[in-house]
Formats: C-alpha cells, structure tokens, sequence
C-alpha cells in the first residue's frame, strides 16, 4: 500500500527530521517507490511539491531535506500503487480549495466501491480511488454546511468522523485531511502518532543513522504533533492508534478522539485474489 506522515504543531517548524527518515521509504527502506508529495500549510495556502518517481532517489526530495521550509501543518505520502499509473495526477496529497481555503488529502488503503458514488461538484483530475473518496467527501461537506466552514469545529470533526466511518466500511480507509487550522487522521488499520513537547530529549530514525536532539532547537513552549502509518524513530513512545477512531490535532495537541466506524476491514475481491483489488491509490 502506502505510507503516510502528518505534522502539526503551535510554531512554524520545518519537517525535515521525520521526511528524511519518511523518504527513504519510498523505494529503500520500504516499497513506496510509485510517487512521493508533500504538501506543507502557510496560512490558508497549502504547497505541494509532487513527483511520481521514488522519494529515496528523487532531487526533489532532497532540496526538502537541505532546505529547512517552516509550517505549522503538513501532510507527506509515499505511494505504492495498486490503481492508477505512476503520474502527477496520482500522486498524493491531493488539493482543492474549499470555503476559501486548501483542503489536503493523503490515503493509504482500498476503497473498491468508491465510484458507485455520484460526484456533482468536485471531479477527479487522476484515476485513483483516492482523489475520488476526497472529492465526494468535498461535496459531502458543502451539502452539510452550506453556510461556509462552521462556527462550532466539533460540528465539522463529526461531519470528517462520520464520512470516515462510511467509506472504512467499504474498505481500507486509513487517511490525513488538512484545512489549514486542523490536521485530522483517521485510524482504518494502523496508523500511530507522538507528541513532543518539553522536556524535550534525542530522537533517533529507524530508517537512517541519524539523530536530532530536540531540546537545543526548541523553546519550553513548542509542542509537535507527528502522525505516521509506522514510527518514525527508534527510542521515542509512540502511541498505536485504534482501528475505527479519527484523531483532531491543532496547536500540537491532541483535540479530540472520536469514533468513526469499525476496524475497517480488506476488501473481498483482495482476499480472494481477483483484479478488483487492484483500485487501491
């Protein structure tokens, strides 16, 4: 499948500890190697870098690692795919704009029935299952509050939850939305998270030999989120996620578990072998 990593956090702080670790799962440490993005938040504006080749060897990927970019919220996918051709258009986290802001969307899982759904408003670019379940929850979302974004969020963490619980009953659903003001993350299967804050100590990647210690590049006041489908790091305590509950993180802080459905469960046409398995992002 695929592999996701979310950031968010209360002061700008750049991401690149966890993606050089991230990255060389996409195609070294790991089999990603059908694309790789990021997408990171300044304000309301989200930039996404993407290519459809392996992170691990990409350039691109590198001058990320090089070149320290600070965000309070970012999204990352490495992709191996099962639908779709390796291409830009496939290649996550995919962006739209809604109520005046970019809404980001990363996925790792199967949703084979995805596109027995009507979309009216928001179209696929590409051919994943992906980028069509973010669209139909984009237009879920403008039906349940036409007014704009809601005034009450708890409103709108329901709203996600439930919409998460809908579609990991037809499949696979592990994923990470971002608005710009949350970052919410859907645990389907597996997905795991960490919370730093002071006291900050040294952190130590599973995918490289290489070391941060976090207490000589952060204040008493910093607090870092980071959502990964596998821990990032060897020495830290990372809290495992239970299957068919989504996490809302704002200010590098865990806002809300909420339930959203079942443990999600594999599609039938992947358990018994047929090509339908094959419409995975």
């Amino acid at each position: 499948m695929c592999e996701l990593l979310g950031m968010e956090c209360n002061v700008p702080t750049d991401i690149v500890f966890s993606f050089t670790g991230f990255a060389l799962r996409g195609g070294k440490t790991g089999p990603h190697a059908d694309g790789w993005g990021v997408a990171l938040y300044q304000g309301k504006f989200a930039h996404t870098f993407l290519e459809p080749k392996p992170a691990c060897t990409s350039a691109m990927a590198e001058f990320i690692q090089k070149h320290p970019i600070k965000t309070l919220l970012a999204v990352a996918h490495v992709r191996k795919k099962t639908r779709g051709r390796a291409s830009v258009e496939n290649t996550h986290p995919f962006k739209r704009v809604l109520w005046g802001r970019h809404w980001v969307f990363a996925h790792n899982g199967t949703l084979p029935q995805i596109k027995r759904r009507a979309l009216h408003s928001d179209l696929p670019v590409g051919d994943t299952d992906s980028e069509y379940a973010f669209c139909w929850m984009l237009q879920q979302l403008r039906r349940t509050f036409p007014g704009g974004y809601p005034k009450d969020p708890r409103r709108l963490w329901r709203a996600i939850a439930a919409m998460g619980a809908e579609l990991g009953a037809e499949g696979k659903f592990n994923f990470l939305l971002a608005d710009g003001k949350y970052l919410y993350a859907r645990c389907g299967t597996k997905l795991c998270y960490i919370l730093r804050r002071a006291p900050f100590g040294r952190a130590t990647l599973r995918d490289a030999e290489v070391a941060m210690d976090f207490a000589e590049v952060t204040t008493s006041r910093d607090r870092v989120a980071v959502v990964a489908t596998e821990p990032l790091t060897r020495d830290e305590m990372w809290h495992n996620g239970q299957p068919g509950t989504m996490w809302v993180f704002s200010g590098g802080v865990l806002r809300a578990t909420l339930p959203s459905g079942q443990a999600d469960r594999e599609p039938r046409a992947k358990r018994s072998g047929t090509g339908a398995a094959r419409r995975a992002a």
